[in-house]
């Protein structure tokens, strides 16, 4: 009997959630624990870590795991090293549903990095209104720059003070072109900081930002352990096992 563990937080990992009720599969959804009002899904779900690779291998044994997907970010790195140890560990089969990351348009202006760090060493001295699209858990390195106006957009709001004065957005995705474009006219937004996360959910900012003109310093995604990854929902569900009925 096939029991899966979804690995999720992202929209790409609601819709496999979706599926796989559609298609009875036997299956848990598990949520990292930083979104305090997490969506519901249509399957049981679990809330929290699992405290490293142990508690994960001791889950997967005592739960009767049968299938991992790591449908977590992309940029979710300490917990998709988890998976595949702990994967390895228990002998249980680990498919990943990973986006693909954005390329580059013609009109883009990206100034590619590596890190967070290296994302606060390339912004300008210069005092600039600066969009950060890139979580919370990561904006503290950017008090180093504490002269630029920062806009921040997070699905909850802060429970602890912010590391320097920044304007704050709750609001949870998809976000559209034209709301995109609005907020950042509205804001004076000269830049913006973003992670490569792919997907359709979060690339209209990308879009404003080419369209308006603006430098966007991308943030390239950590190096991953190597694993079977698929980019389409429909992937997933034929691993399992099961034929798909997508749109139906």
């Amino acid at each position: 009997m096939t029991r899966a563990l979804i690995l999720g937080g992202t929209a790409d990992a609601g819709s496999l959630a979706a599926e796989i009720a559609r298609a009875r599969i036997d299956a848990v959804y598990s949520y990292g624990g930083r979104t305090r009002a997490p969506a519901d899904q249509p399957l049981p779900t679990r809330i929290g870590g699992f405290g490293g690779v142990s508690g994960l291998a001791d889950y997967i044994r005592r739960e009767a795991i049968t299938h991992v997907i790591d449908a977590t970010h992309p940029f979710a790195a300490e917990m998709t090293r988890n998976a595949v140890e702990a994967c390895a560990e228990t002998g249980t089969p680990l498919i990943a549903l990973e986006r693909a990351p954005w390329t580059k348009a013609p009109g883009d202006n990206w100034i590619e990095v590596g890190d967070v760090n290296a994302a606060v060493a390339a912004l300008p001295k210069a005092p600039a209104n600066v969009f950060l699209a890139i979580g919370r858990q990561h904006i503290a390195p950017f008090a180093m720059k504490p002269q630029h106006t920062y806009t921040l957009r997070f699905v909850d709001p802060p429970e602890a003070t912010l590391p320097f004065a920044a304007d704050v957005i709750v609001s949870r995705g998809p976000f559209t072109l034209d709301g995109e474009l609005e907020m950042m006219r509205a804001r004076g937004i000269a830049w913006i900081v973003a992670r490569n996360s792919g997907g359709d959910g979060a690339r209209a900012k990308v879009d404003a930002a080419r369209m308006l003109g603006l430098p966007v310093i991308m943030i390239s995604r950590p190096q991953l352990p190597e694993r079977l990854r698929v980019e389409s929902v429909t992937e997933v569900v034929q691993w399992l096992g099961h034929r798909t009925c997508l749109g139906a």
